[in-house]
């Protein structure tokens, strides 16, 4: 189920933060519902995805060791507890909102496709990924029943890719010559495509923050010019993250090296509380 990886939902939470609804506890609920049921989905596409790769995780010095590629963990039981996962999940969405079921579904349909069929297109595979984190923030939008910023989707969208194509570089640069064994897209990859990828995705992340941060329409919108304080951290963020992939080898599992790297994890708290001083107390 990959559990750590549910930290990517909290994206769904976006729209709960910057729409001032953050101490309000019934929109928290539904934002909560929203999380819980994206992290059912995820689970259940990371469940499918290594049913289907279970013969190439064999040859792989990591993934060799996850349950079903072990043998562990049988693949009928595997698939019941995905099915389990896809329904409770849906569910969730549907208690929301039509609309935010419809959004759950989308999310679901386009990773099934990325298993099954994307993860092998070059540039569409981190593509698809990009567009899953929008669709998180989409849903947080949804289940809240606000208005989401065009901005704040551009900026997800672009992190993600950027965080996508770091991870296809590393896991380029440490299997090397075995690369293509293990994820057949990276055969149609290079180092030196990919950093002209990341340097092109960087640097338009940072110049759609910039925008967002001061917008004389976000600034009416949220009710303060203030936001532009946060774009220190976000440099910095990005930054840190480059470093981290071309100093430090890093990258390849970007939610883990996200939580476990201290000067992200103090750079995303300090962010968190500039924005909230900003939003709530400004």
């Amino acid at each position: 189920m990959r559990t750590h990886q549910w930290v990517k939902n909290v994206f769904v939470f976006a729209a709960l933060f910057f729409s001032g609804n953050l101490f309000k506890p019934e929109v928290g609920l539904r934002s909560l519902v929203a999380f819980v049921g994206f992290c059912l989905l995820s689970s259940c596409i990371y469940i499918v995805n290594d049913i289907l790769d279970r013969e190439v995780d064999r040859l792989h010095p990591v993934k060799r060791h996850r349950a079903i590629a072990s043998g562990e963990v049988s693949v009928l039981a595997a698939g019941l507890l995905a099915v389990f996962l896809l329904m409770i999940g849906l569910a969730a969405c549907a208690w929301l909102s039509p609309l935010s079921l419809a959004v759950g579904t989308l999310y679901a349909t386009l990773c099934f496709l990325y298993s099954f069929w994307l993860k092998r297109v070059v540039i569409l595979d981190v593509m698809v990924l990009a567009a899953g984190y929008a669709l998180r923030a989409v849903a947080g939008a949804v289940a809240i029943d606000v208005d989401f910023s065009n901005w704040l989707l551009i900026c997800t969208s672009l992190l993600a890719l950027f965080l996508g194509f770091c991870k296809r570089r590393q896991e380029l640069t440490s299997l090397e010559e075995e690369a293509s064994a293990h994820r057949v897209v990276l055969e149609s990859y290079s180092e030196q495509f990919l950093d002209q990828m990341i340097a092109v995705v960087t640097a338009s992340t940072v110049i759609c923050y910039l925008l967002y941060a001061f917008d004389a329409e976000t600034a009416k919108r949220l009710g303060t010019p203030y936001l532009g304080f946060t774009v220190p951290y976000v440099l910095y963020g990005i930054f840190r993250y480059f470093f981290m992939v071309h100093q430090l080898g890093v990258g390849g599992r970007p939610a883990r090296e996200v939580v476990s790297d201290i000067p992200l994890r103090v750079n995303v708290l300090l962010y968190g509380l500039t924005v909230v001083a900003i939003l709530y107390w400004v």
